[in-house]
């Protein structure tokens, strides 16, 4: 904060109010040397932007995330970018200052007003200020000045760094070593579910700031008694001026009514008000309650007269991460208002390796996806970035909650002075910027770091607290996770919960099932463990496990261009999946429980139905165990999304189109959920040989607040003839528990005298269904799959679709503007499911679709 002088002009008109004009149009830019591109000076749509896009829309590039075009990009980040734009600066005071603001400059940057250097950036993720009044306040009025932005090659300087601190253990699991020398989104270096594009670019807006006086920072502490009764609202705010008398009027509204207001004299750059609120509107995750949200809005005036001023949304909530020894260790998950919320969601990476093409459309609808699959919590993944302020946004209005990563991944992190330096405005910067959201709810250190230190067998001894030996140690980024960054958050947030990685559990080896958070990758990494076992491998709270899958054919059809390469491991597609090993991955889950087919659209499906099914066996035990003393919190797939057209492990593809796995959690995920399985029995180590008994249970789980009375019913049904066994079963009047499990039904299956069968579950309320599961036996490679007749009768919005056999995975085509509410259905005689269409125009050709066996019909 710049405060030079106390003084007051002669009168309340001297003084201007503060403007901020964004610099988005009239820029230009060429590579610094001109030695490749041959170019020369190339106009930019808009700022923000990045070197690639601007390429892009000038002709000059093909897209890269077409057929191999990822090489013919590679050129672009072994190069240095200059970005110009020539500017008036309008009315100017002798009272004003004058700022240029950057929100964000990916990564080294230098910046030039008419030639003179006015700022060296070196961090992507931090906001700089730069006050030029001296400069411009020399030139006439009529001066245009030219705003040059100098991108440094980010790749070559992050080697030179490297190469210049040879006594540290650049240690990383993704992209290269380099990329932890200098402070940008490390992604960008390439990933094993991402391209190395390495962009560069002015990726947050800029602007010319003029005033007086500006508000340079307001925060908001929620304090709320124990009943929730009442909400004491601390509001401060700090303030840049050069003038003294100044006031900070704060108002409290809701739902655009002022409820609370204070007048408060400026003293020593800040000011403070509290405000009590009775009977509060608290906001509580989507499924829990409503989101409701008030607004601080705190204007600076000097004698009566308005000078700035600055609205922020925030919610009145109580978050808690429970952290309490119990009979199986220690708990992990999150309480909201005094509510114990079950955190099923999905990690997020950057939904665009060029993130500059994010709308804020394409932003909500990807939130608008999880409440609609009932999720409720999204993981801001430490390699990416801290999002635009329109994601949170979403998650506040929406009811998703956050747990955010600080921007650390896979790596052994050097701690050398100047980077701690930039590492702490950093993280004060975004603490700043998102700390006021109701929506997030834990600040995490890291991403698998530890696991970094583990599998290198780094120096790490919890006992030793002293921090010089940390910072000595081989695993000096101990200092990051758990003095520097616990320090920001204390200071900046203290309401809100730190973690110090993920995984993480006091201390101990990040893979101990019971303390902390877990990283399960023993289903397709590691060990590769039957996907039927998924709930067996969690832990407290399971922050991160996955299964790939192959995306639509339409998805696949945007990147491939040559009909020729649509086969399954044709040259293009491998070279869009940067999963390590995952030929071998993948095959080895097919060839396991699937029959093998060599058609493109059939080898797509059979990927879907795998993870599918391997992520529902996850979700539902671990939902299950949530129930069960709380024994498992949350669970968080990896991943939602990508951030170019792929094969990877996300749930919804690049396009929001949605796999069969987001169906299969959203079923899972449900606010009344049945629950039925037969106990597994390992067909590779009995050599096929099936047990002459298999055991079954059957549960129900509720995240409603109340008992719920339901009526339960379990049909054994033929694969083969579709007819029923035997008798089913009915148990009428059965109390689901409040937020919990409620164990129903347990029995045997003959395997010996008795048909393979499916157990077919449904759960009524009031004789109407609200809930199905169905197991069938594994694998299903096994099984035969005779003719079936499946029926879709399409009525205005709906289709209806019946069976005369038991059908796995039906799955329907995932078509532009359209939105289904359930796919990937698994369908029994006698049961009619109704799935609604929302976008298709009637006279369109009805949705395409498929289902396990269709082929071999």
């Amino acid at each position: 904060m710049d405060r030079v002088r106390n003084s007051s002009p002669a009168d309340a008109s001297a003084l201007l109010p503060f403007t901020a004009t964004n610099l988005t149009e009239g820029w230009s830019f060429k590579q610094v040397h001109d030695d490749e591109s041959g170019t020369g000076w190339l106009p930019v749509k808009k700022v923000p932007s990045m070197v690639h896009q601007d390429l892009i829309d000038n002709q000059k590039l093909d897209d890269p995330f077409v057929d191999f075009n990822e090489i013919k990009a590679e050129w672009i980040a072994k190069t240095s970018w200059l970005y110009r734009l020539h500017l008036s600066v309008p009315e100017r005071h002798h009272d004003s200052r004058i700022a240029l603001a950057f929100d964000g400059l990916d990564t080294l940057a230098h910046v030039r007003l008419d030639g003179e250097t006015v700022l060296k950036c070196n961090n992507m993720f931090r906001t700089y200020r730069v006050d030029v009044t001296d400069l411009v306040k020399n030139k006439s009025e009529d001066h245009v000045f030219s705003l040059e932005v100098e991108l440094d090659c980010a790749l070559l300087r992050a080697r030179e760094i490297e190469r210049a601190h040879p006594e540290h253990k650049w240690i990383t699991f993704n992209g290269e070593p380099a990329r932890m020398a200098i402070r940008k989104a490390q992604y960008h270096w390439g990933w094993d579910w991402g391209p190395q594009l390495m962009p560069s670019g002015i990726w947050k807006p800029v602007r010319l700031e003029i005033y007086s006086a500006r508000i340079a920072d307001v925060r908001v502490d929620v304090d709320i008694s124990r009943d929730y009764e009442t909400a004491s609202v601390r509001a401060s705010a700090e303030v840049e001026s050069e003038t003294s008398e100044l006031e900070l009027k704060f108002f409290v509204r809701r739902v655009g009514k002022t409820i609370a207001s204070s007048v408060v004299e400026v003293k020593d750059g800040s000011s403070v008000t509290t405000f009590e609120i009775g009977q509060p509107a608290l906001w509580m995750p989507a499924g829990y309650g409503s989101q409701n949200l008030y607004e601080i809005v705190t204007v600076l005036t000097y004698k009566g007269r308005e000078l700035c001023s600055e609205t922020k949304t925030f919610g009145i909530r109580k978050a808690e991460l429970v952290q309490e020894p119990d009979a199986v260790g220690k708990s992990f998950y999150f309480r909201v208002n005094g509510v114990d919320v079950f955190c099923g969601g999905s990690c997020w990476i950057p939904a665009d390796s060029f993130v500059t093409n994010i709308t804020p459309k394409k932003y909500r609808a990807w939130i608008e996806l999880m409440v609609a699959g009932n999720q409720k919590m999204i993981r801001v993944w430490g390699g990416g970035i801290y999002e635009n302020d329109v994601f949170y946004n979403a998650c506040d209005e929406l009811g998703v909650l956050v747990w955010q990563d600080f921007m650390f991944a896979c790596g052994n992190y050097p701690c050398h002075p100047e980077l701690l330096d930039t590492i702490e405005v950093e993280a004060v910067c975004n603490v700043r910027r998102i700390r006021h959201h109701p929506s997030v709810v834990l600040f995490a250190g890291n991403n698998e770091d530890y696991q970094v230190q583990e599998s290198n067998g780094l120096t790490y001894d919890f006992a030793d607290k002293d921090e010089n030996n940390w910072l000595k140690s081989d695993f000096p980024a101990r200092y990051i996770y758990e003095r520097l960054l616990p320090g920001v958050i204390a200071s900046e947030a203290p309401s809100i919960p730190y973690h110090p990685g993920s995984p993480w559990g006091d201390g101990k080896v990040t893979f101990d099932p019971t303390v902390g958070d877990l990283h399960q990758w023993n289903v397709w990494h590691g060990t590769q463990e039957k996907y039927q076992i998924f709930d067996s491998l969690g832990g407290r709270f399971n922050s991160e496990f996955g299964m790939e899958a192959f995306p639509h054919l339409a998805t696949i059809k945007s990147f491939v261009t040559d009909p020729k390469d649509l086969y399954p491991q044709s040259h293009v597609l491998d070279f869009h999946n940067k999963a390590d090993g995952h030929e071998r991955r993948i095959a080895t889950y097919l060839v396991e429980n699937v029959r093998p087919v060599s058609d493109l659209p059939g080898y797509i499906h059979l990927t879907q139905l795998v993870q599918a099914e391997a992520l529902m066996f996850g979700y539902r035990g671990w939902r299950k165990q949530w129930g069960e003393n709380r024994r498992c919190g949350g669970a968080l797939v990896w991943q939602l999304n990508d951030c170019w057209p792929t094969i990877s492990w996300s749930i919804c593809d690049y396009y929001l189109r949605c796999k069969p796995s987001y169906y299969a959690l959203a079923r899972v995920m449900a606010p009344i959920a049945v629950g039925v399985k037969r106990k597994h029995h390992d067909w590779s180590v009995s050599h096929a040989r099936m047990p002459a008994l298999s055991e079954w249970e059957l549960w129900v789980v509720s995240s409603k607040m109340e008992d719920t009375m339901v009526d339960v019913e379990l049909r054994f049904i033929s694969v083969g003839i579709g007819k029923e066994i035997k008798p089913k079963i009915v148990k009428k009047g059965v109390t689901v528990n409040a937020n919990g499990t409620t164990n129903v039904l347990a029995g045997t299956i003959d395997n010996v005298n008795e048909d393979s069968h499916v157990l077919a579950a449904r759960v009524f309320v009031d004789n109407e269904i609200i809930a199905r599961d169905m197991d069938w036996p594994q694998p299903l490679k096994y099984l035969a799959f005779p003719k079936r007749n499946v029926k879709v009768e399409i009525r205005d919005d709906k289709m209806h679709v019946t069976v005369d056999r038991p059908v796995k995975c039906l799955v329907f085509e995932e078509r532009e503007g359209c939105h289904l509410s359930d796919s990937a259905i698994d369908l029994a005689p006698e049961d009619e499911q109704v799935i609604t269409v929302r976008g298709l125009n009637s006279v369109e050709v009805p949705l395409s679709w498929t289902y396990l066996g269709a082929g071999e019909q």
